[in-house]
């Protein structure tokens, strides 16, 4: 008679910690993720604009209530004035005049009154919102495409920023997409890396570097290789264009797929090899030159 082996205790605390650890670890990820990303904004974006939203209400306060009406925290003492003068004096700061340091009193009491309110904080997420907006719809008509194509002329001439501008605009416009796409609708492909023989999802970015081609010696486009489960990293390569399958899923589905390890597939179909179906490469058109002196190269 044959007797199962009994499991040592270690043995079983491994199995229901890994499988526990699989069903935790995604949703603690997930909220770390976005309690990572709530503190970001608000404190690179929100505070940012609610100290500005303070310091407009401190300066028209006196044009919106009356005197009588001031509220508590605009009101500062002479005394809290002296004592904040004795303070400074104690610590080696140099001497401001009473007005100043009025100011800074009261931008602190109403710093404090406002951070006591958690509502309050929400004012700078409405007001990036509503920044937001407006600046879309400012570029939704001509008059704002030109001046958004000026400033960005102006931006691209700064050393250092013309260098990483142009590459961020890139990636913000694969991320998220837009009326003009740096990718065409159908930028989901497969190709065979690392080796000949295993498939790998990929997302065409565009055409390579024509050096690139001179030694391939045939025309190649440029592939991002995402990586699991973080899709943001992985590897750019290289392919003739023939060697590229164009799949007909959405990016959605493709990022699930790589972050899932292959788990969630999505319904596919692979509509045939990019040589013979002549799949567009997106060119990416360099900033507009400046309008050149109407009297340039006049006699």
């Amino acid at each position: 008679m044959l007797f199962r082996q009994r499991k040592s205790f270690w043995d079983d605390f491994k199995q229901f910690f890994s499988r526990g650890l699989g069903i935790v670890l995604p949703s603690v990820l997930t909220l770390a993720l976005l309690w990572w990303a709530y503190g970001f904004l608000q404190t690179r974006v929100a505070e940012p604009i609610n100290g500005a939203v303070r310091q407009g209400i401190i300066v028209t306060a006196p044009e919106l209530f009356k005197a009588e009406s001031l509220p508590e925290w605009f009101a500062v003492t002479d005394a809290q004035v002296a004592a904040r003068q004795r303070t400074r004096a104690e610590q080696g700061q140099p001497e401001l005049a009473d007005e100043q340091v009025r100011r800074r009193i009261r931008s602190e009491n109403f710093s404090i009154w406002w951070h006591d309110r958690w509502y309050m904080q929400a004012i700078g997420f409405v007001v990036a919102l509503i920044l937001v907006y407006l600046a879309g719809l400012l570029v939704g008509n001509l008059i704002g495409r030109r001046l958004i194509q000026r400033f960005e002329r102006l931006f691209t001439t700064v050393p250092v920023i013309k260098q990483v501008y142009p590459s961020v605009k890139q990636v913000v416009e694969f991320l998220i997409g837009g009326e003009e796409k740096v990718l065409p609708s159908s930028r989901v492909v497969l190709v065979q890396y690392p080796r000949h023989g295993i498939w790998s999802i990929g997302l065409m970015t565009g055409e390579t570097m024509k050096s690139i081609e001179a030694v391939a010696g045939e025309e190649c486009v440029t592939i991002f290789i995402p990586s699991s489960p973080t899709p943001f990293t992985g590897y750019t390569i290289t392919v003739p264009k023939k060697d590229v399958l164009e799949l007909n899923i959405s990016l959605d589905d493709a990022l699930r797929f790589c972050v899932s390890g292959g788990v969630l597939v999505p319904p596919q179909e692979v509509i045939g090899r990019s040589g013979e179906q002549q799949l567009e490469v997106p060119k990416i058109e360099a900033p507009e030159a400046q309008d050149e002196h109407p009297n340039q190269g006049a006699a």
